[in-house]
């Protein structure tokens, strides 16, 4: 009888411990702290940029210039050991610019493919939405894709693959609008703001401490990026119950009823809510989803996705204040 309980015991002890989410949750923990050393506040764009990471997600970032988004995204591809490119997009940006181009080899008689900046793991993308349309639907294809086809040639992307995109707000001069298709392939929108008065001030004094070194110098690589592959697949293995799964539905089905908002969600924003809600369990070390992760994971992967109707958005209404609102009155299921 004794034996029988510990087995009991002993099985209530391995499902406890299903994942090991240790090991994760320390190399978080030690990114943000070099992150810290540079970037002052902005917690939450750090917070979310970890997140799309282990969700394996691509990101958009948004805000004025000058608000610390390019060098939060060079900083972070500083602490992973993996290869990092960073692309400006301009207005006379060709596709082949960052796909890459097929070059005639005198030697061979060959045409040879010279492959782009976008071959690499983590890829920058500044003011995204300063390109033309046809070299943004370029990069669109390999972000959903994580391959491109060449000259009847398939080329794989390597593990990890995200594109961490910057754009300056719309009403900035010389932007184009993102389409709404392109807009629902990032897994997260992440609004940066403006410091506040004693952000700015800490701001100034490590810029005034640096004196000769630069920022990035005191950035240390943490993990491999093998190792971002191995936690993307620990992050798939975490456990969400059917009534979560429901309130995800729930949520997203709500935004296609909803009579502030003439675009609803696609399917794509309630598997992104379900990756990202699962990425938010595991960086707490937890093997299971709770309705907190789907809640904060909600507004960053909705408020890209969704329209407000012209009126509303008149009235001074955000697609995040509507998306808040949802999130409020959608019970979840027992």
């Amino acid at each position: 009888m004794d034996m029988h309980n510990e087995d009991q015991n002993t099985g209530e002890l391995s499902f406890e411990n299903r994942i090991d989410l240790a090991e994760l949750q320390a190399s978080v923990l030690k990114i943000k702290k070099q992150l810290q050393k540079v970037i002052v506040g902005q917690k939450e764009m750090v917070d979310l940029l970890l997140v799309s990471l282990l969700a394996n997600g691509h990101v958009l970032i948004e805000g004025v210039p000058g608000v610390a988004k390019t060098i939060t995204a060079k900083l972070l591809s500083k602490t992973i050991n993996v290869g990092f490119s960073r692309i400006q997009f301009t207005p006379d940006l060709m596709p082949s610019d960052i796909l890459g181009t097929s070059v005639f080899n005198a030697k061979t008689s060959n045409f040879e493919f010279k492959k782009g900046p976008i071959f690499s793991n983590m890829i920058l993308i500044d003011e995204i939405n300063r390109a033309p349309a046809k070299t943004q639907a370029a990069l669109f294809e390999v972000m959903e894709e994580k391959q491109i086809t060449i000259d009847g040639t398939t080329y794989k992307m390597d593990e990890p693959f995200v594109v961490l995109a910057t754009q300056n707000p719309i009403e900035q001069e010389g932007t184009y609008r993102l389409p709404e298709a392109q807009l629902d392939r990032f897994l997260f929108k992440v609004i940066v703001e403006y410091p506040n008065a004693e952000e700015e001030l800490e701001i100034l004094m490590k810029e005034q401490a640096l004196e000769n070194s630069t920022k990035t110098s005191q950035i240390e690589t943490i993990i491999e990026g093998s190792k971002i592959v191995e936690y993307i697949a620990l992050v798939n293995q975490v456990k969400i119950e059917e009534n979560l799964l429901k309130y995800i539905a729930n949520v997203v089905v709500n935004t296609r009823s909803n009579s502030f908002l003439y675009l609803g969600a696609s399917p794509r924003a309630s598997i992104a809510i379900l990756n990202a809600s699962k990425a938010f369990a595991a960086i707490e070390g937890r093997d299971f989803v709770t309705p907190e992760d789907i809640k904060k994971a909600t507004v960053p992967v909705l408020q890209h996705r969704v329209i407000v109707t012209p009126e509303r958005e008149m009235e001074g209404l955000t697609s995040k204040q509507i998306i808040k609102q949802i999130i409020e009155t959608v019970e979840i299921p027992r």
